[in-house]
């Protein structure tokens, strides 16, 4: 009784010797995440409002506020700058859109250090909408001719959509520090 007892209470111990999370796994995959939100807006899809949540964005947003510390304040320049080339806004909206969302998801962090998950959703829904609404505002001034009220769907939907993308981000987290065998 006693040996079988010891083998089971050694057996978590024996799971996590010479194992930890892959670097490349760790620090690639929020990127990678960000930049696939990116580009899944872009993929072949008809509407005669924009409906479609920019996930990039959002993605962002959640990684942020999942791990604070995990992209560095300046990653808002390298992925809006990705977004830019797939989401057909002018160029450098979403570079100055999301590294000002960086910034104040930074001053937010350091002045409420202890949020839940409605501060969040509040904190997210506010930059959405001032993205989304910011953007519209860029492309008008470009010579775009979009009318504020046909966006209230889009921003409406990425709010309503924003705590699934969290939620996603959270298993991706997950999936992110699974601990592989080291050898060495």
């Amino acid at each position: 009784m006693s040996q079988r007892l010891s083998r089971r209470l050694a057996q978590p111990i024996a799971r996590t010797i010479s194992r930890a999370p892959s670097p490349v796994v760790a620090y690639v995959a929020p990127w990678l995440a960000v930049m696939l939100g990116s580009v899944l807006p872009s993929l072949p899809y008809v509407g005669v409002t924009p409906m479609f949540p920019p996930l990039g964005f959002l993605v962002l947003l959640s990684w942020r506020q999942l791990r604070p510390g995990l992209m560095p304040v300046w990653a808002g320049f390298p992925l809006g700058l990705f977004d830019d080339l797939f989401s057909g806004q002018p160029f450098g909206s979403a570079i100055l859109l999301w590294s000002a969302t960086m910034l104040a998801l930074d001053i937010i962090e350091a002045r409420f250090p202890w949020r839940n998950f409605l501060v969040d959703w509040m904190v997210a829904s506010c930059m959405i909408v001032a993205c989304i609404l910011l953007q519209v505002l860029i492309a008008n001034h470009a010579g775009g001719a979009t009318p504020v009220v046909l966006v209230v769907p889009q921003i409406l939907l990425s709010v309503a959509v924003y705590p699934m993308v969290g939620r996603a981000v959270g298993r991706l987290d997950s999936w992110r520090l699974i601990r592989y065998r080291v050898i060495g």
